[in-house]
């Protein structure tokens, strides 16, 4: 009853050292299984993990064994600390060669800590970048709030929208920062929290992009309102939020990068579907404002929506660089081996949105001549055109001018006949 029955080996090793771990007889296919021919000229031990010692440190790969006994159909595993004294990404396989073992079921956790904490080292930068990134929400946030406060009688509904989406941005900045503080504390994510912050990030995100989706087709400033488009835009939202909310979970609830390719590609397909059709719809409705905005011959309006327009190309023109990056970036890394510097792929989105968030800020900032951005009838329009173009050119119209002379003149006249 003591003698060994089946072995489970679990084997430790760096990603630059993958290829000690396996062999191939004869140039033929690799196994990491040591089989009859690889005994004979590797001298491994048939039925075990082949292991070459790493040239930089023979402990290493390191190779732990857990055995069953007798006829017993489960067995348990000493817990084992490995100290690591190299900067790395490392990898745990648990490997049977056991034909007999097939089917087995395993159950348990790994604790991984670096010297700072537990945070994942390709995420621990993130921690300080959300540090970051709230100062300046909190940064935008006061010199928003103090136009908003000075000029307060003369906001739009508009900028009410804006307002929102900055308080969401440095809610949702800050959340961040303390989830990662706790997981790096603690070693452990709690679903409640994490999901919270999740959801944060889904409305901002959601609420951002139907911002920039209004103000594109108008809101505010060429119609009072949606109109029959407001059910339409909303049930994009609603769509749009169930489908990040989904991605974001997967990919962030729970036990980290525990989801199939397969799986998390089922969710990201629709996520950018969506992002495709909001931008296609976006810059539709864009194209549409700006030709309204031509005929109205509205110029204020029109300068600020055609820098708005340029600030959106530039932004959809480096997602669709920096999508094109990332999927380099992952293609030509496998095994993660470039993990230091695969924060910035998430940390970007956040800069751009962030980056864009400001430019909607500069353009239609409170002022004492907000109301001329607002929407208003075709006799207003004509009245913000007068006052636009005394405004910039600083001389009244030719017409008029010509107009109060001749009156001054006939004033005269009849002053001498008298």
């Amino acid at each position: 009853m003591g003698h060994s029955t089946g072995l489970i080996q679990v084997v430790i090793f760096e990603a630059a050292d993958r290829d000690n771990i396996g062999g191939s007889a004869y140039g033929g296919q690799r196994s990491i299984c040591c089989t009859p021919d690889l005994a004979k000229l590797e001298g491994c031990k048939q039925g075990e993990v082949i292991r070459i010692p790493s040239a930089t440190d023979i402990n290493w790969p390191i190779v732990l064994n857990v055995q069953f006994s007798g006829k017993s159909l489960s067995t348990s595993m000493a817990n084992s600390e490995v100290p690591i004294t190299k900067t790395g990404m490392y990898n745990l396989f648990f490997i049977s060669c056991d034909p007999k073992l097939k089917g087995l079921v395993m159950n348990g956790k790994t604790l991984w800590k670096n010297p700072d904490g537990y945070l994942p080292g390709r995420m621990a930068p993130l921690m300080k970048f959300y540090v970051y990134m709230s100062l300046a929400y909190v940064l935008l946030c006061v010199t928003w709030f103090f136009q908003y406060m000075r000029f307060w009688k003369d906001i739009l509904q508009l900028q009410h929208c804006i307002t929102v989406v900055i308080a969401l941005g440095l809610f949702e900045m800050i959340l961040w920062y303390f989830e990662f503080e706790n997981f790096n504390r603690t070693g452990t994510r709690p679903v409640g929290i994490t999901t919270w912050v999740v959801t944060v990030g889904a409305v901002r995100r959601t609420v951002s992009r139907l911002l920039i989706l209004s103000v594109s087709m108008g809101y505010g400033v060429m119609r009072p309102t949606l109109g029959g488009l407001t059910s339409k835009v909303l049930l994009l939202g609603i769509t749009y939020f169930v489908a990040t909310e989904l991605l974001d979970i997967t990919e962030y609830v729970g036990t980290i990068n525990d989801v199939s390719g397969r799986a998390r590609l089922f969710l990201v397909l629709p996520d950018a579907f969506l992002d495709a059709f909001l931008i296609l719809w976006i810059f539709t409705s864009l194209s549409k404002t700006l030709e309204q905005l031509q005929a109205k011959r509205s110029s204020v309006k029109l300068d600020t929506y055609r820098k708005f327009s340029n600030s959106l190309a530039v932004a959809v023109i480096a997602s669709v660089v920096w999508i094109g990056y990332e999927v380099y970036f992952k293609a030509t890394d496998p095994f993660n081996e470039r993990w230091q510097s695969a924060w910035i792929i998430t940390a970007f989105w956040d800069i751009l949105a962030f980056g864009l968030l400001c430019v909607i800020c500069y353009l239609w900032a409170p002022s004492q001549s907000s109301q001329r951005y607002a929407y208003s009838d075709e006799k207003g329009e004509e009245f913000d055109d007068e006052e636009t173009q005394s405004l910039t050119r600083g001389k009244p119209e030719g017409d008029i001018s010509l107009a109060k002379q001749d009156n001054l003149e006939d004033e005269e006249e009849e002053d001498k006949r008298e």
